[in-house]
């Protein structure tokens, strides 16, 4: 495995994405792919003039054998040390961090019922694609892949951080976005950023259109284990009050499925008075009906609840004797985790996270789910 140092140069609205340097002598590196957040990677390489021309804020990280995810730098931090040697310490997170320099503005809003990846697009487009000083020069939308982003809704947001957003959105749905480079041409050297939107597989037992995927201590692929069960966050039915005053305040409730009863019922109020009852539509202000505007309260109802958290993570086994990581199984997949020796089952559960560690004792995976 060799990693990748690209140079990023914008001219206006034009940019210039070119392989700077390949690298395959270093001290570790941790590459920590995730789902539902942006991924992040650390790298400890020894200190030289070289290196340190090479790695540079703002350069992207790539690895030969991933072309999905990049990273870019963000923090570089000389360590100088007359025993063990002289070290860099490069730390980034992936390109999606590109949108958490951006706020949704102007005010986004769908009152009809739209896909949520066409929202997305839109969200994207409006804050980043728009020539100007708000352009992030390169980056251009891509594929939509699984069916959680034809799932519709009413939507209005502001000001909020447009990354976080969209994993918020990723969250409440089950998918996920990505931004990864792309030749322009073949072997042209010159790359662009592409916007893209996915869903894991489900390979787990409770399924038969894939092959089943078994963690477990009796296969010897399940290591180091840890699971935990929390519901002290937990919340599964809003109170919503939008816009108004005192009684006259529009409000609604939302709850998924029958609505939870006594000891199940975990309240939370949801304050979105910003949201309000009308849109500007080619420069005309339309008011909201009140059946759409409740709709687009429940929505923000939506995205505060909080799930009783079922998680594990764990030390897998990396020889691939029986399933590769990024070949037989990616983040994002369901599969099953049994340990059989504590009596544990989870049949489907998601695999959220993926640190890959490479040092002097090899290549490590630490992966972690979540139901």
């Amino acid at each position: 495995m060799q990693i990748e140092v690209y140079d990023m140069q914008a001219n206006g609205s034009e940019i210039s994405i070119t392989l700077e340097a390949v690298c395959d002598s270093f001290s570790s590196l941790l590459w920590d792919v995730e789902y539902y957040r942006c991924g992040q990677f650390e790298i400890y390489i020894a200190a030289n003039p070289r290196n340190l021309a090479v790695f540079q804020i703002g350069k992207i990280i790539g690895r030969d054998d991933d072309k999905t995810h990049f990273g870019i730098i963000e923090s570089v931090v000389l360590e100088t040390d007359a025993e063990n040697g002289d070290y860099l310490a490069v730390t980034g997170r992936f390109l999606m961090s590109l949108l958490s320099r951006r706020i949704i503005y102007p005010t986004l809003s769908f009152t009809s019922k739209t896909s949520y990846g066409e929202m997305l697009q839109k969200a994207v487009r409006q804050n980043c694609l728009l020539n100007g000083s708000r352009l992030i020069p390169g980056l251009q939308i891509g594929t939509i892949f699984g069916t959680c982003w034809e799932q519709t809704a009413r939507l209005q947001v502001s000001y909020a951080n447009l990354m976080e957003w969209i994993y918020k959105i990723c969250e409440l749905i089950g998918g996920t976005a990505n931004i990864r480079l792309q030749e322009t041409t073949v072997n042209s050297g010159q790359y662009k950023m592409l916007f893209e939107l996915s869903e894991g597989i489900d390979r787990s037992i409770l399924q038969e259109e894939n092959p089943h995927l078994v963690f477990s201590d009796s296969y010897n692929n399940l290591l180091n284990f840890a699971y935990s069960a929390d519901c002290s966050a937990h919340t599964n039915t809003a109170y919503i009050l939008g816009c108004g005053e005192g009684d006259a305040r529009k409000r609604t409730m939302f709850f998924h499925g029958d609505e939870p009863q006594n000891l199940d019922r975990y309240e939370v109020y949801v304050d979105v008075k910003d949201i309000q009852q009308e849109t500007q539509n080619s420069g005309e202000t339309v008011q909201i009906s009140d059946e759409e505007y409740l709709e687009l309260l429940q929505e923000k109802g939506a995205e505060n609840l909080v799930p009783i958290t079922e998680s594990s993570e764990s030390t897998i086994a990396v020889d691939g004797r029986q399933y590769q990581y990024n070949k037989d199984y990616f983040v994002g997949d369901y599969v099953t985790v049994q340990h059989e020796r504590f009596g544990l089952s989870q049949p489907r559960i998601q695999l959220i996270g993926m640190v890959e560690s490479f040092d002097q004792n090899g290549r490590g995976l630490t992966p972690t789910f979540k139901v």
